[in-house]
């Protein structure tokens, strides 16, 4: 147990504190920000960055991964907070915890597994260009200063790493450029244009609705969504850090941990929320490692807020859009442009349109959804292909190679003459394999279909598998058999 702890707690203390701090520092404007993007107050998603980046490191699966305010839960929560107000938000972020707890207890995690590594590197990519596009507006078209900003702040990120590596460098950038913006007098968008901050600690509370059924399916179907779409990017997220890490995590635990953290985090003011890829890339690429990243990112949080309120307002913008900048720029799969023309067109097409639905609709789950489906019927027309060749021995023998099931049942009966008559038949399944009913059915039909031509047919070649379906669905075996109606 304790070498447990120490493995996933204190093998990086120094690497994990530096990298905390950055991590918070760049968690505030993203929060404010997701808070006006739902309609609600600032502190709403300050709260929540907090409560679940404190309490994910405790209870999540994945060390090092940061969570909380997410700009895909925010795009959800408007209709409810518009039509009902933020109480029912509360309320719905706590049911919310409740069905991510019960997807972790029945091991909904492992649907992840059918997610293609081409619905992966689309999600990535569309990804990092939210990120960039979320920047725009924070920088494009405001005054000189601003660029001059930005720049400074990519050329700080980029080289200081080459010759300083004590410090990450986004921390460095962060310090010296809002002390030269404060003590300088430029004219730049600080973190405090974008709300108000309340210095104050989170209050239990519980969400001022009815305790009524009706209540219960107002907030229901944004609730089922928020923990699908909050589950989707947690689970990727883990999978990128895993990747950036080489180590692994308990995706399962990680659903019940991100469920719990919104069940807290709705009694305490908070709206729901998940894994955020930038702030997770940003924590890994400044030295995160252990939970103690995750802990020590939400407890400086609320220090910076509620200690140094007053100087984190002045953080210059720009400053923080650079470092968003670099986070945009090492999120993208930039091989992905070499994997265009490799990969077999059907990735590539699954692969763009996630990229063009998630930039199109700013909502990754939209985009991952999409890929999953086009990349299950790309697969199935692919597999669907059958090949039945006819040949001449003492009898006349089919010899059927491919997949039969429900995709490639009319392609196999189109295979068969049925005008011969009085013949020995055989219909050889050695190279072949039926995996469903629709192809058990299909089987029937041949059968059926020669022997009211007065021929003798054998279906030989079966596998274990095939065989188990012929035996429970196929009605050719049976002495009055009939063909069915079609």
């Amino acid at each position: 147990m304790l070498e447990k702890i120490k493995k996933e707690w204190f093998f990086n203390i120094k690497g994990d504190a530096l990298a905390g701090l950055v991590v918070a520092l760049a968690l505030i404007p993203e929060a404010i920000a997701f808070s006006i993007i739902a309609g609600v107050d600032p502190m709403v998603g300050l709260y929540a960055s907090f409560l679940i980046a404190v309490i994910i490191a405790f209870v999540g699966g994945r060390p090092g991964m940061i969570s909380g305010a997410t700009g895909a839960m925010a795009l959800l929560m408007v209709p409810l907070v518009q039509d009902h107000g933020v109480e029912y938000l509360l309320a719905a972020t706590i049911l919310t915890g409740v069905i991510q707890i019960l997807f972790g207890v029945f091991k909904v995690a492992k649907v992840m597994k059918f997610i293609p590594r081409a619905v992966m590197i689309g999600f990535v990519n569309a990804l990092a260009i939210l990120i960039f596009m979320a920047q725009v507006p924070h920088f494009l078209g405001i005054n000189n200063v601003t660029y001059i900003f930005v720049a400074i702040t990519l050329v700080i990120v980029y080289l200081v790493p080459r010759f300083f590596k004590s410090i990450p460098a986004p921390l460095i950038a962060l310090v010296f450029l809002t002390g030269a913006a404060i003590f300088g007098g430029f004219e730049l968008r600080t973190v405090g244009d974008l709300g108000t901050i309340t210095q104050a600690l989170p209050s239990f509370l519980l969400p001022n609705v009815p305790f009524t059924f009706e209540t219960f399916l107002i907030v229901l179907p944004f609730s089922f969504a928020l923990a699908i779409v909050g589950l989707l990017e947690s689970l990727l997220t883990a999978n990128i850090v895993d990747d950036m890490t080489g180590t692994g995590s308990d995706k399962n635990k990680e659903s019940r941990g991100q469920g719990i953290a919104n069940f807290v985090t709705g009694f305490f003011g908070g709206m729901a929320g998940c894994a955020m890829i930038g702030q997770a890339i940003i924590n890994v690429k400044s030295g995160g490692r252990g939970r103690l990243s995750s802990l020590l990112a939400g407890v400086y949080l609320m220090f910076l807020i509620i200690v140094l309120g007053e100087w984190v307002v002045q953080i210059p913008m720009p400053v923080l859009v650079g470092i968003m900048i670099m986070v945009a720029i090492g999120t993208f799969d930039w091989s992905s442009f070499t994997y265009l023309k490799k990969a077999p067109l059907s990735d590539s097409v699954v692969m763009v349109a996630v990229v063009a639905i998630v930039v199109y609709t700013h909502d990754l789950s939209q985009g991952v959804i999409a890929g999953v489906v086009l990349s299950a019927i790309f697969f199935v027309a692919k597999i669907s292909k059958i090949k039945v060749e006819k040949k001449l021995l003492e009898s006349t023998h089919y010899q059927v190679q491919g997949q039969l099931f429900f995709a490639s049942v009319d392609d196999f009966l189109d295979k068969f003459d049925f005008a011969v008559e009085d013949k020995d038949i055989v219909i050889d399944f050695t190279d072949a394999h039926i995996w469903d009913d629709s192809g058990v059915g299909a089987v029937d039909r041949v059968v059926l279909k020669f022997r009211e031509n007065a021929n003798r047919v054998e279906v030989v070649g079966l596998d274990t598998g095939s065989q188990k379906l012929i035996d429970q669905l196929a009605i050719f075996k049976s002495d009055n058999a009939k063909l069915p109606a079609h």
